[in-house]
């Protein structure tokens, strides 16, 4: 029966985290229901979902806050009534807009992150348990509700897709309503569940044996296991030490060349520095020589990485400006190297100071005027205007188109408006003109089409382009058109489109697969080829387009061919280009005439 009363002690620990946490839970639950609602009506609702989400965020902080510091159950209630307020007010500071946008979901997510680090350290500030011991707790606690959420979602899934397949019809909309109970519900309730109530204000006047058991609970909430010992220890340790070795390497060997210009590796570095320090965080209370050898050697290391990408991010600044992906890479940076710095000087058990920092510098990349949109959005738009004004682009608070500006100044232009674009900052451009659309008035309004990097031809992205509905096509002289598809995964060879009779005699139209290639062929009687088009031309045409974007004009969609015999145009309907793939596909208007 220990299964029943290890059953009975979690339903017991959901129950006292609803009571311990009321308002979380209410926000979730609403949260939940909003989410199901917007299923059920296909209707975006993410405005009251991110609220509610932010709610039940800010209500946890706010509870860790009384535990920690209060008793009164007046302050309780005052919290409480803070955390409606904030949680208010992120409503209305995002109900304006019609749907969230880049910068405020980037701006959430942040805020969201330094709102956990609150509430894992929060509750060890000042206090015998360490924030160690406090990171621990929410790094288990995560995965075993993640583990369990998943293996109950699993089940239920299965017990539906059983029912719909063997007892009658199921909505598959029911899948979606049980994720959103079990991860917006459960998982976080069971998580809350799994934290245990640190020591606090109201803890000082308890007897020195009730104080022993509380610290001993939450001793063995933070007790690291022993296959996470292993993991961390004989595996991920060794593993980072190789792959610092080789980092280490490589910097020394393109110290004078690629490390300042290789912008791939700047992710590289960052997903290396978050390990290095979640590793640390998590080893502190391991000991054993390769936990101590790490604590030791792994964040003086860390120091000079870092500073050479804070480095060679900087340098980049100079041609593209700040991006605002690019200030949280630099502001990472610095936040490593001074959490590398603290680890080298401070013990163990003062890491709750490099959480801190980290709500600090979240704080400081999200509220203006020095913020990463602030910021990003003054020096993407002065670096745009400093370019325009070089090639005499820009005079009275008026653009002139202009095509003939080097190469490098085309690809500034293009990647800064498509930046500023999908940030939606190009309405607060005055010289730019009334509801500019960047897909389709940037030639008229630069005067080049957009700069294509020929690097770019060799990346992975699709290509779409589509025939501008609006624009009238020319018909004269010809015999016939007809609409047809080609499909270079339908390898076929000689399939009619179509038979055309002139003067007594009869052509053939088909498509013919051709190696990486389709083929439109015109046969005559005897099945001679007179004439043949190679689709590959338009392939080859749009291939540097810019991915997944394009309208074409009537006169970009057409292509003209003749001989002596037969004259041939084609124009281009929409055409889909696999690069990954090497290949493609287009629905294409055929004009024929035989001469």
């Amino acid at each position: 029966m220990k299964w029943m009363k290890k059953l009975q002690d979690r339903l017991t620990g959901l129950t006292d985290a609803i009571t311990r946490f009321p308002l979380t839970t209410l926000f979730l639950l609403a949260a939940a229901v909003f989410i199901a609602y917007s299923i059920s009506a296909e209707k975006e609702q993410s405005q009251y979902i991110l609220t509610f989400v932010v709610g039940a965020f800010l209500s946890g902080v706010l509870q860790v806050v009384y535990e920690r510091f209060y008793s009164n159950v007046t302050t309780r209630f005052v919290l409480m009534g803070v955390g409606v307020f904030l949680t208010a007010g992120y409503y209305l500071i995002i109900k304006p807009t019609d749907s969230l946008g880049m910068e405020m979901g980037i701006r959430t997510g942040v805020a969201l992150f330094a709102l956990l680090i609150a509430f894992i350290w929060v509750p060890v500030i000042k206090s015998s348990i360490s924030f160690n011991a406090s990171f621990m707790i929410a790094f288990k606690s995560f995965f075993i509700s993640l583990f369990f959420s998943g293996i109950i979602m699993a089940g239920v899934s299965i017990i539906l897709g059983a029912t719909d397949l063997l007892i009658f019809s199921i909505n598959y909309k029911a899948y979606s309503y049980v994720a959103t109970i079990i991860f917006t519900l459960f998982a976080p309730m069971y998580f809350l569940s799994l934290i245990p109530v640190y020591l606090g204000s109201e803890d000082k006047n308890i007897s020195p044996d009730d104080l022993k058991q509380k610290t001993e609970v939450i001793n063995s909430a933070a007790y690291c296991p022993k296959f996470l010992q292993i993991l961390i220890s004989y595996i991920v340790i060794p593993l980072i030490a190789v792959f610092t070795l080789i980092l280490v390497i490589y910097i020394i060997k393109n110290i004078s060349g690629d490390f300042w210009t290789d912008n791939l590796l700047e992710p590289l570095l960052v997903s290396y520095a978050i390990t290095v320090i979640l590793v640390y965080i998590l080893a502190s209370e391991i000991e054993n020589k390769f936990t101590v050898f790490f604590r030791k050697i792994f964040p003086k290391v860390l120091v000079p990485i870092v500073l050479f990408q804070i480095a060679s991010s900087v340098l980049s600044l100079t041609d593209t400006g700040v991006t605002h992906t690019r200030y949280y890479v630099i502001l990472f940076g610095i936040y490593a190297a001074a959490a590398g710095i603290l680890f080298s000087i401070l013990p163990v058990r003062k890491n709750g100071i490099v959480a801190a920092l980290v709500i600090v510098f979240a704080a400081v990349s999200i509220v203006p005027p020095v913020d990463a949109f602030t910021i990003s959005r003054k020096s993407q738009i002065s670096t745009l205007e400093n370019v325009l004004v070089k090639n005499n682009m820009l005079e009275n608070n008026k653009i002139k188109p202009k095509e003939s500006i080097p190469d490098k100044d085309k690809k500034t232009i293009t990647t800064i408006i498509y930046y500023l674009d999908n940030m939606g900052y190009t309405k607060k451009i005055t010289w730019l003109p009334k509801d500019f659309k960047v897909y389709e008035d940037f030639t008229e309004t630069f005067g080049f089409k957009e700069y294509q990097d020929p690097v770019d031809a060799d990346s992975n992205q699709p290509v779409y382009v589509s025939l501008d509905q609006s624009a009238p096509i020319p018909i004269t002289g010809y015999d016939l058109f007809i609409p047809t598809e080609i499909n270079m995964y339908d390898k076929q060879h000689n399939q009619k489109i179509c038979v055309i009779s002139k003067d007594g005699k009869t052509y053939t139209l088909l498509k013919d697969f051709n190696k990486d290639r389709v083929d439109i062929k015109l046969k005559g009687e005897n099945e001679s080829d007179l004439f043949t088009f190679n689709t590959k031309e338009i392939y080859d045409k749009f291939y540097n387009y810019k991915a997944m974007k394009e309208q074409i004009s009537v006169d970009e969609a057409t292509f003209t061919k003749e001989n002596d015999l037969v004259k041939i145009t084609v124009v281009v309907q929409n055409l889909n280009i696999d690069k990954q793939n090497d290949q493609y596909d287009a629905f294409l208007f055929v004009f024929v005439q035989i001469k």
